[in-house]
């Protein structure tokens, strides 16, 4: 295994942000406002990925000055898998930061991990949980900022039939999805009023206040707060998480990722990055490798180590498919 230990430091981060809240109560305006202010008031750096059946368009004029945000329109089935290729294409579209409209078909939608457990005669959540904890690592990876909407419905307790308890009103996704974004809100009346599931003090004044519309000047704030921290090359951290999602698809799929990085972003990441790349992958690969299945993978560690070597004597070059 390869691990490295560094000195804590505060460095450019990458946020998850929760939007809930019932039908008409303003998170997907408040979502948009949001990721224009963090996307430093560029629409084009701005993606929403829209599973409404084409909504999101409706929010097309919402922007300051009529400025446009691009749109991934996703029909089912909504697998975590799919969402997982979805947030993939917004970040190679060069979306800074991306507005999924909603994450509750990810759970309970057609194809969702709800379809996914029910699929066999026992249902099998073992599978479905696999699935979205996937999803669930690939955000929290993400390149971009990513603000994810949800719907919500109240939410009653049935265990004992004679006497239900009212839950109130909860977020239509897995249990502990809230506690993994680094921010997460239930939206009242049109987005005036939140109730903060989660945030840390060091935003509580910007997306913890409870009262008072958030709004585009907010995600300037947290712009601000992100950039304030270790200065970081957007170039390097974007491929910096595509990589480390490419590992989860084991070493072949690195290794594929690794040769369309430009050279200098190899060369900035170093190979501390890269063996910690290769550990990970390597892990993936095991993981998935029948009891008694021969190794294959040393070739592909050796094809890693000499990846970055300059080629000698007329022998392949890096780019001619060696990680």
């Amino acid at each position: 295994m390869t691990f490295e230990i560094r000195p804590a430091q505060r460095q450019g981060a990458r946020l998850l942000i929760q939007l809930s809240g019932v039908s008409g109560s303003g998170k997907t305006y408040t979502a948009l406002q949001l990721a224009y202010g963090l996307a430093g008031k560029d629409a084009s750096k701005v993606v929403m990925i829209d599973t409404e059946n084409r909504r999101g368009s409706l929010y097309a004029d919402s922007l300051p000055g009529g400025a446009k945000y691009g749109i991934l329109d996703f029909y089912s089935p909504f697998s975590p898998d799919r969402y997982i290729e979805a947030i993939e294409a917004a970040c190679k579209a060069g979306a800074e930061v991306i507005v999924i409209d909603s994450v509750s078909h990810e759970w309970e939608s057609e194809g969702g991990c709800e379809f996914i457990a029910n699929q066999t005669r026992f249902p099998d959540w073992k599978l479905a949980k696999r699935l979205h904890k996937r999803f669930v690592t690939y955000m929290l990876q993400c390149p971009a900022h990513i603000i994810a909407c949800t719907r919500a419905r109240e939410k009653v307790d049935f265990s004992d039939p004679k006497a239900p308890i009212k839950l109130g009103i909860q977020p239509i996704q897995e249990k502990n999805f809230s506690y993994e974004a680094t921010v997460s809100l239930m939206m009242h009346d049109q987005g005036e009023r939140q109730d903060v599931l989660k945030c840390p003090s060091e935003l509580q004044d910007v997306l913890g206040r409870g009262n008072g519309y958030v709004g585009v000047a907010d995600g300037g704030r947290l712009r601000a707060w992100v950039d304030g921290a270790a200065a970081i090359d957007p170039a390097i951290e974007h491929h910096r998480g595509m990589l480390l999602n490419a590992t989860e698809s084991g070493l072949q799929s690195l290794q594929t990722a690794w040769l369309n990085t430009p050279a200098k972003i190899r060369k900035a990441l170093g190979d501390k990055f890269k063996d910690q790349l290769k550990a990970s992958a390597t892990a993936y690969d095991d993981l998935r490798k029948p009891a008694g299945t021969p190794d294959a993978i040393g070739a592909l560690n050796d094809a890693i180590e000499n990846s970055d070597k300059p080629a000698v004597h007329g022998t392949k070059t890096e780019n001619d498919g060696v990680f």
